[in-house]
């Protein structure tokens, strides 16, 4: 009997699977643990912020692995372990996304291999693949010596880099990418979600809208993050059904690519004949809109910071979340009224 190439679903991590970032989401545990400032828990705060706002493209994701890569100099390796062991639960779990869990669990069911690949490093990655059940991940690398961080990055897991581990890892498992499946949020990505058969965007801003339509791409939205202890033992409720659902959808998407293509190209060419549109100007532009769901994690994100800036004092902090909440308020109208 010949042997049948296995499918595999792989999945972004940050604001994919979980509604943060990692390396803002360990912030407060290594600040307890002795190993940034407060300083440097204001820059991670702002620059997280950041990226939660104006979408992960490639400034803002260059931006968080230059503040890591620049922060863990020096750092002892197994000391940073430690801390994450023990922040997993309180800072990560929180933020896992529901619908996130249901798709793993979909894919378990089918029998699909599931696979995290993140551009956070293995010691922020490995711990919660574990946690998902994943079966394999991808992430990048931190150089080493004698046991400490040297601030180098032996592989940076993004961009190009994740579409060339996913086709090492399909040699290496026998995956058939043109059956299998990506997940992501980011326009960074771009390369991954082509390199399979069944791309998806996740929570897209409207410049991912857009190349999601002329790739054929299917679009999720992801809006409840939970706790995954909370949800392990109803995680398959009702999933059988939800994942027909699915399967119909996906089914259909060599047809829905083959209509989008063309679709586009016939708008585009009218837009040039018409002189609304340069020849070369066919592809999306990767400029990000501020995402209004985004708002309730960034105030979350920069209020527990304060506390740390401020030194722990109650009055100050109450007075600065205040601000900060009325601030993320203002936005998000502004926001809206931007985009209607």
């Amino acid at each position: 009997m010949a042997n049948v190439s296995r499918v595999a679903a792989f999945f972004d991590l940050d604001k994919t699977i979980i509604a943060t970032s990692t390396s803002a989401a360990f912030t407060r545990p290594l600040y307890d643990g002795g190993l940034v400032s407060r300083g440097d828990v204001v820059k991670t705060a702002v620059s997280h912020a950041l990226y939660l706002m104006g979408g992960a493209d490639a400034e803002n994701t260059e931006r968080l692995r230059k503040q890591l890569s620049e922060l863990a100099t020096g750092w002892e390796v197994d000391r940073v372990k430690e801390i994450v062991a023990d922040g997993l639960a309180s800072h990560i779990d929180p933020y896992v996304y529901q619908e996130a869990l249901h798709l793993i669990n979909e894919h378990h069911e089918l029998g699909h291999d599931v696979v995290i690949i993140s551009a956070s490093v293995t010691e922020f990655v490995e711990p919660i693949a574990q946690m998902l059940g994943a079966d394999h991940y991808v992430s990048s690398i931190l150089g080493v010596e004698d046991g400490k961080y040297t601030g180098e990055i032996s592989f940076y897991a993004y961009g190009e880099f994740k579409a060339e581990a996913i086709e090492e890892l399909a040699q290496q498992y026998d995956y058939d990418l043109g059956r299998s499946y990506a997940y992501s949020d980011s326009v960074t990505d771009i390369p991954m979600l082509d390199a399979v058969g069944y791309g998806t965007v996740v929570n897209p801003d409207r410049s991912l809208r857009k190349l999601a339509a002329e790739h054929g791409w299917n679009q999720l939205n992801f809006v409840n993050p939970v706790s995954l202890k909370s949800t392990l033992g109803a995680r398959a409720r009702k999933l059988p059904q939800q994942f027909a659902a699915t399967k119909d959808r996906i089914a259909a998407l060599p047809e829905r690519v083959a209509s989008s293509r063309e679709k586009h190209t016939e708008i585009r060419e009218r837009r040039i004949t018409e002189g609304r549109e340069d020849h070369g100007g066919g592809g999306a532009k990767h400029s990000s809109q501020p995402k209004t769901g985004s708002i309730p994690i960034v105030v979350s994100t920069i209020t527990d910071a304060i506390p740390i800036v401020v030194k722990d004092n109650p009055k100050k902090s109450a007075a600065i979340a205040g601000g900060i909440a009325a601030a993320g308020v203002a936005i998000a109208a502004a926001s809206r009224n931007r985009n209607s």
